[in-house]
């Protein structure tokens, strides 16, 4: 089993020892970097190479520059996504967002997993977990999502919130650790 096969599958894998995963990363920050450089009138350009970057986009997004992934190819957006500026995404693992998801500046999604273990992480050694949101979900700024985390569909994560387990729908959740603070009743 190669090394990106052991970290699509959650393995103990060496993302720094392997070539492939290497240059798959330094791939990914060139075409970060070209889309960070252009121009924010450029939108026909910036869509192209998210598309490129990307492995699914609905057919509206917007991804306000600077943005910064590891692979891009574990990251999947709905329908109607908009993230602000200053986006990271660390997509060892596959990173899915619902459709109309709205991502506040300076957020964070992390999927890589380092060991507690001081021989192991000298050594090099990751595993990631995934990060799943639902659908109509809103990240206030500063909000970081921590790895294996699912947030469901219809919820707001509060600015500065650190997620570090599984949110339910129709839930306000703040906190460092983020927690639920309230229900969102159906206004019908």
């Amino acid at each position: 089993m190669t090394n990106k096969e052991k970290m699509l599958a959650g393995l103990p894998y060496y993302a720094d020892l392997d070539e492939q995963l290497v240059a798959e990363r330094q791939a990914c920050k060139e075409l970060c970097c070209d889309y960070n450089l252009l121009r924010p009138s450029q939108m026909a350009e910036r869509m192209e190479i998210m598309r490129k970057l990307l492995a699914y986009t609905g057919d509206q997004f917007q991804i306000e520059q600077p943005f910064h992934c590891d692979y891009g190819y574990n990251i999947e957006l709905g329908e109607n996504f908009f993230a602000n500026f200053n986006c990271v995404i660390l997509d060892a693992a596959k990173v899915t967002f619902g459709d109309n998801v709205f991502v506040g500046p300076n957020c964070a999604f992390y999927t890589a997993i380092h060991p507690i273990d001081p021989k192991e992480r000298a050594a090099g050694i990751e595993t990631a977990k995934p990060i799943r949101v639902g659908n109509n979900v809103w990240f206030g700024g500063n909000a970081t999502v921590l790895p294996g985390v699912t947030i469901g569909d219809n919820c707001v994560i509060g600015a500065g919130s650190v997620v570090v387990k599984d949110i339910p729908d129709n839930s306000v959740a703040v906190g460092n650790p983020c927690r639920v603070v309230r229900s969102i009743k159906d206004n019908k």
